[in-house]
């Protein structure tokens, strides 16, 4: 079943505060096979780590409406900044759902999330291109052809 029209223009509650600490930062890049080094001054922030917001704002999205994350192909992602990500930063990610096509049988729907801090000021917007597929169309069992 496609995803209703109606989505965008959509905002969605801003997900839980998240403080970016040195242990989080540290797991963030070893979940991508790299260590931090955290003995700059000050440590600087990967760039890529608002997208553990995105994504949480992202499944949160995903379980409002019911569409199922196996469905879903990560099309794209980008981030532009108003300024770099700080430890000691306490952020939310505010996802709006901002398209939404259909192509061959997909869904392709545009979000941005907007990663903000403590105070309420813009630190980055992190915009997705999630493609989901609707499930397939139901078969009839055996037992239901010979009826």
């Amino acid at each position: 079943m496609p995803v209703d029209q109606s989505l965008v223009g959509r905002e969605f509650p801003p997900t839980a505060p998240l403080e970016v600490t040195v242990e989080r930062v540290a797991a963030f890049a070893a979940s991508l096979g790299t260590s931090y080094d955290d003995a700059g001054t000050p440590p600087a922030v990967p760039p890529t780590y608002p997208i553990v917001l995105a994504f949480d704002a992202m499944q949160a999205f995903l379980a409002s409406e019911q569409i199922d994350l196996f469905r879903i192909v990560h099309g794209e992602q980008r981030f532009t900044y108003e300024r770099p990500v700080r430890l000691g930063d306490v952020l939310t990610a505010t996802l709006s759902v901002v398209s939404l096509r259909q192509i061959g049988g997909a869904d392709i729907i545009g979000t941005s999330s907007a990663i903000t801090d403590a105070d309420g000021a813009l630190v980055c917007t992190g915009r997705a291109t999630l493609v989901h597929s609707a499930a397939p169309a139901a078969t009839p069992s055996a037992e239901q052809e010979t009826a």
